[in-house]
């Protein structure tokens, strides 16, 4: 049950717009530094292997796309840009520019993920599939760098799960953005995905130089 106060709709548990709007923001940033931990975790993991498999860890290295990946970094940072254009258009109450720019960050994370199924596939073709078919040159690195691919898989796959969670999230907002649902009249819950998409691309401004750009 809701009851509408001016333009921002006021769930029955909130006494004031101010009361859920906090709500909202602690709610936020709560579960984001959840995230935070959770992937700091799974970089720690990542960095103490590096370290002290360095030299296998160079060769294996080699063997991703960093075109690709590049490419991928310029398409999530072009989607801060838009989703930060989505937030500011609906705090200025403009629903057309704050839908069209919703939809472009949506085709922009779908580009990554396309990209990124790309890439997949090529480490398939190639036998970089950690498993029973794994190969990789020299043979006696082959525990190392099947390793290495672990990690790499599950960190960009991790990743990967949360932009098509942020897609599918953004979506449900786009078509309530489309019939004017008072529950997105105020730019607060809009603002909430803009923070949870940042995040993600933050996660891959890291993922990218720890895995595509590895020193001699």
């Amino acid at each position: 049950m809701v009851q509408e106060q001016g333009r921002q709709t006021l769930s029955i548990q909130f006494d004031t717009p101010e009361q859920q709007t906090e709500s909202y923001i602690v709610g936020m940033w709560t579960f984001l530094v959840t995230e935070i931990m959770f992937f700091g975790a799974v970089f720690a993991i990542y960095l103490v292997y590096r370290v002290a498999n360095h030299d296998v860890f160079y060769l294996a290295h080699l063997k991703l796309d960093i075109p690709l990946g590049f490419f991928n970094t310029l398409v999530l940072l072009t989607s801060s840009l838009t989703m930060a254009l989505t937030v500011h258009f609906a705090q200025r109450g403009d629903a057309r520019k704050q839908l069209l720019f919703l939809l472009v960050t949506m085709a922009l994370a779908c580009t990554f993920l396309v990209v990124k199924g790309f890439e997949y596939h090529h480490k398939y073709v190639e036998g970089l599939i950690p498993g029973p078919n794994f190969r990789f040159e020299p043979v006696e690195h082959l525990r190392v760098a099947q390793l290495f691919f672990s990690l790499y898989f599950a960190m960009t796959g991790l990743h990967a799960l949360h932009v098509a969670i942020g897609v599918l999230v953004m979506a449900i907002m786009a078509v309530l953005i489309a019939i004017r649902h008072p529950s997105v009249q105020d730019f607060v819950p809009v603002e909430m995905v803009g923070l949870y998409w940042h995040f993600v691309d933050i996660v891959w401004i890291f993922l990218f130089p720890l895995l595509y750009l590895i020193p001699r």
